[in-house]
């Protein structure tokens, strides 16, 4: 009898005791939190009330306590570009893409591609898209192939329709005729090169011969 009531205060006591919450630790770096995130994204963006984009991608993020305030595709991008007539201009994609709203600046990164209308193909690892200057640029090694000619450098900026581009530290393959109008600088070189061996190795032989007729 004892022992039952000994068990009974026990349980009595076990069951008056507070029960323990169990709450994940609280999220301190507010910034870290996206206020928007969506997934299997295919969507039109305007701009100043004219459809001018597509955006398609697995994931997006929209941050606006990060400075700058962002939005984040970490899963990829696949971006359209269309003229007043809903024509396509030209596609972008790229492995990861950040687009830092307030600037108007988009910054590509890993395996970016670009095609617009006039069949100019463009690879980097690396391209920014500014909104107000209506510019592309990277300081990476890009690629850039035209129905003319190709390009390899490692400095790169254009404007947004890709018509006008410069490309610095490169090398490529170009159709004659842009290359009849200018000097070739490296062939030049090489004669002006190949010049001087020449009068070396004539100043050179005239001591020696003179030497030969003196000894005999």
């Amino acid at each position: 009898m004892r022992m039952f009531l000994i068990l009974g205060a026990l349980l009595f006591f076990l069951s008056c005791e507070e029960g323990k919450e169990h709450v994940a630790p609280a999220i301190h770096e507010r910034d870290s939190v996206s206020v928007m995130t969506s997934f299997g994204v295919n969507t039109l963006i305007s701009d100043s009330g004219i459809i001018k984009y597509r955006i398609v991608t697995e994931r997006w993020d929209v941050n606006q306590i990060k400075q700058p305030t962002r939005w984040t595709f970490i899963k990829g991008i696949f971006f359209e570009q269309f003229d007043e007539k809903f024509h396509v201009q030209a596609y972008i994609q790229a492995d990861t893409a950040w687009y830092y709203d307030q600037k108007k600046l988009w910054e590509l990164r890993g395996r970016v591609r670009i095609r617009n209308v006039n069949g100019m193909i463009f690879n980097s690892e690396e391209l920014f898209w500014d909104g107000l200057t209506h510019e592309l640029y990277s300081y990476k090694f890009s690629r850039l192939v035209t129905p003319e000619r190709t390009l390899q450098g490692t400095y790169f900026r254009s404007d947004e329709k890709m018509t006008h581009y410069t490309v610095s530290n490169s090398k490529g393959s170009f159709v004659k005729s842009d290359m009849e109008s200018e000097p070739i600088e490296s062939d030049a070189q090489e004669k002006s090169d190949t010049a001087t061996v020449e009068q070396f190795v004539r100043l050179a032989a005239t001591p020696r011969a003179a030497t030969n007729k003196n000894m005999q």
